[in-house]
């Protein structure tokens, strides 16, 4: 039998605000267990939750970004259930009254041109729990709590089960991700716990419009393991179908040891968590005035970007894609190309001499020490004529060490690209004489042997003769290529 795979996924993101959603408590990573806690994170009778205001406006902003309608009305909710490391007994969080309602996100899969979108059901503020740390000594079984992470504030986000395949889910998350970062409501670092994935797949036979039974996947911590995952339970689920069998709805953990999906437990449905509203924090309502004070904040967003680059700078679809991957990176190519005025030969310089190195070095190109403009400059020089691209690169070195400009260093190594015809004929007719190989194959029809002769050309001129002068010069004196017999 044929089956049809139903996927959708629940993302948390972090929200980077300096304090939690409902306490003054710092939100740092990294800092010692338990020094991020206040009488609110800790439960402790007659502490009262204060909302963030910081956290309710990035939530309002992320759903502007994927197209949600903002509930001008909203409050929050008691999830209760019990866990070492949830002091309360209870999450706040929102159950029927969501900030956001609806959205999209819009994804390309690898390979495939036409793109395709997921609604969303909805997108809610909630607080995050603690943490358990677990001891290493299998003789002294102990779990320790870390209480820094509860109260962090969070914004989770439901698609509609509309994804149909490992390689969607993937891509999906990679453009969620990428508008999350582009309006800086979150680091997204999976590294650091700010962005988590839950799975929940079924499958169905094709053509059937009901459910499957679904199974939830937790402790996903990265794109791959989501997508891993995926792939694992979708073949579990056929092989228990195949045989006739069924399975009950449950949550699962993923095992990046073995590569396989294990039963934490079953299922706990909605009601099984006594959702009711906390009568310690008053209902938000909110103006569309202020909702689209908000929304005038928006950055331009990668989709809107991306397509800019193509219809308006003639950029190749490729090199949109990679200088839009991030806000940052969009934001030193625009910088270099104000310098520039040459989009194409902009983008060449930035997505493979500095997203070389930025990559190579495993830096953020904020960290890279060579300024948008001061590559303008250098784009520039090579545009105009006033250097080659090889003695560009030369400059580039220079560049990584200096915080001179590059015409300053062009200047001081007098790299400028000679353009007087005497001198420049004088070393083609050594090349010439130098290379008799090369001009004869050149003369029986294989232009590749031209490039021999003006590789000896910049050689000898230590790549300061201009390739212009220099190809129509030989051009002159050899003649045109001659046809192939």
């Amino acid at each position: 039998m044929q089956y049809e795979t139903i996927i959708g996924l629940e993302v948390h993101a972090q929200l980077n605000t300096e304090s939690k959603i409902f306490s003054p408590s710092a939100t740092k990573f990294g800092a010692p267990p338990n020094s991020q806690v206040s009488t609110v994170c800790l439960g402790l009778p007659g502490a009262l939750p204060v909302l963030n205001e910081e956290a309710l406006n990035k939530a309002i902003m992320a759903g502007l970004a994927f197209g949600s309608k903002i509930t001008l009305h909203t409050k929050f909710d008691r999830k209760n259930y019990f866990y070492p490391d949830l002091p309360k007994g209870y999450q706040i969080s929102q159950f029927d009254r969501p900030i956001c309602v609806g959205g999209k996100v819009s994804f390309t899969v690898k390979g495939e041109d036409k793109p395709k979108s997921v609604n969303l059901t909805r997108i809610h503020l909630e607080e995050d729990a603690g943490k358990l740390i677990h001891s290493a000594d299998s003789n002294l079984p102990q779990s320790y709590v870390d209480l820094n992470r509860a109260g962090t504030p969070l914004i989770e986000i439901v698609s509609e089960p509309e994804l149909r395949s490992s390689d969607e889910a993937y891509y999906y998350l990679l453009s969620l991700k990428s508008v999350l970062r582009y309006i800086r409501v979150s680091d997204c670092n999976m590294e650091e716990g700010s962005l988590r994935c839950d799975a929940n797949v079924s499958i169905r036979p094709v053509g059937s419009d009901k459910f499957g039974t679904r199974v939830e996947i937790k402790n996903l911590n990265s794109f791959k393991a989501v997508k891993a995952a995926i792939e694992y339970e979708i073949e579990w689920q056929r092989e228990i179908l195949s045989q006739g069998k069924t399975f009950q709805q449950q949550t699962k953990l993923w095992d990046s040891a073995t590569n396989k999906t294990i039963t934490m437990r079953t299922k706990e449905m909605s009601h099984d968590y006594r959702y009711f509203p906390d009568p310690d924090l008053p209902s938000v309502v909110l103006t569309t005035d202020t909702v689209e004070k908000i929304r005038k904040t928006l950055p331009e967003l990668p989709d809107a970007r991306r397509d800019r680059f193509i219809q308006s700078l003639g950029l190749p679809k490729y090199d949109a894609e990679v200088l839009t991957a991030e806000r940052e990176i969009a934001d030193y190519y625009e910088d270099a190309l104000k310098e520039s005025g040459d989009p194409k030969r902009t983008s060449n310089w930035v997505k493979d001499e500095v997203l070389g190195i930025v990559n190579k070095e495993s830096i953020t190109i904020s960290e890279f020490n060579v300024e948008a403009k001061r590559i303008g400059k250098l784009v520039k020089l090579i545009a105009d004529g006033k250097i080659s691209g090889k003695i560009g690169k030369t400059v580039f070195e220079e560049m990584l060490t200096s915080s001179k400009d590059p015409d300053a260093i062009v200047t001081e190594k007098n790299l400028v690209v000679v353009k007087d015809d005497k001198e420049i004929e004088r070393i083609v007719d050594e090349a010439i004489a130098a290379n008799e190989d090369a001009v004869q194959k050149y003369k029986s029809g294989k232009d590749r042997a031209l490039g021999a002769i003006v590789g000896y050309v910049m050689k000898v001129s230590k790549g300061k003769a201009d390739p212009q002068i220099v190809n129509q010069l030989l051009i002159d004196k050899l003649g045109p290529l001659p046809e192939k017999k």
